[in-house]
């Protein structure tokens, strides 16, 4: 079942009644909530500038990045349709990337030439999506992988969790009717955005990974190969933040994408063949950024009574 806004909600408030606890429990946790929420609107950026861009076509032996046309045919189209973390938000220079990162890191595996485009748009939820595809079908481009990363704007838009997933596996179900392998880096834990005040970090990391969760089974449903970012990518936010953030605290810096597109290159290769040995098997569940675990028993406790 999904994760309704409703359900947020009352999660959110049973969970911040645990926090305050005793007398006036009700009126302290709405007043905390609403103090957190208006927190975290001006810690999670709101950002319409656009990510650096570097779509061409990438050949061995070369940094120089051509301009598709009869002279550099590609051997692999290679798209990224997302969010503003597909499009690599946070950086300044193009080459950080995951497009970038990723259509050198198959180059560079393969010898093979690869044509990048960018389909990415910041601010996109899954909503957007069935449009950033139209738009290169549109234009009769049509990738032999396409890479999708989404879900962490569908979490603070707060867009129910099972129509959204569905949306994404939509998404997916287009690009293979097409004849394109999908690659999807599903939901982050943005458990791991310390800024974020307790306890309403923990609620919409709850959000997140209950998201996740059905994004990789609509993703494998039509199928599409998906990389749990919230299990992979955690652990290193978590460690060592100032290295993995960009300055905003909440988009990837360099490292952070770097990362994230040595995640994701193991299966953009498999899809094309060129990966031999058995693809890297994440855990489950990632546990790594419950950072209150009295508070999360204590609203367990509450829900129960």
């Amino acid at each position: 079942m999904g994760y309704s806004r409703n359900r947020l909600a009352r999660d959110a408030l049973y969970t911040s009644a645990a926090a305050v606890s005793g007398a006036g429990a009700t009126w302290g946790a709405y007043a905390l909530l609403t103090k957190q929420a208006r927190t975290a609107r001006t810690v999670i950026p709101h950002r319409t500038d656009k990510a650096p861009a570097k779509d061409g076509v990438y050949v061995p032996g070369t940094t120089v990045v051509e301009r598709p046309g009869p002279h550099h045919p590609a051997d692999v189209s290679l798209m990224v349709f997302g969010d503003s973390t597909a499009a690599g938000l946070g950086v300044d220079d193009a080459e950080h990337t995951p497009g970038v990162l990723l259509a050198r890191g198959v180059v560079a595996e393969t010898g093979r030439t690869v044509r990048l485009a960018v389909k990415a748009i910041v601010g996109a939820t899954s909503k957007g999506l069935a449009a950033q595809i139209e738009a290169a079908f549109i234009a009769k481009q049509i990738p032999d992988v396409a890479v999708i990363i989404v879900g962490a704007n569908d979490v603070t838009a707060l867009n129910s969790i099972e129509p959204s997933a569905r949306r994404l596996g939509a998404a997916v179900a287009q690009l293979r009717g097409a004849g394109a392998e999908v690659v999807v880096g599903t939901c982050p834990d943005i458990g791991v955005v310390q800024s974020i005040p307790q306890p309403l970090r923990s609620v919409i990391r709850r959000y997140g990974l209950q998201l996740a969760a059905r994004q990789r089974a609509h993703v494998l449903a039509a199928g599409g190969h998906p990389v749990p970012f919230a299990d992979t990518l955690t652990p290193e936010f978590l460690e060592a933040p100032e290295r993995m953030f960009s300055p905003d605290n909440f988009h990837p810096s360099a490292a952070g994408y770097e990362l994230a597109a040595r995640l994701l290159l193991p299966e953009v290769l498999a899809a094309l063949g060129e990966w031999h040995g058995p693809l890297p098997s994440p855990p489950e569940v990632s546990e790594a950024a419950d950072a209150n675990r009295l508070t999360a028993r204590l609203a367990r406790a509450l829900r129960r009574d």
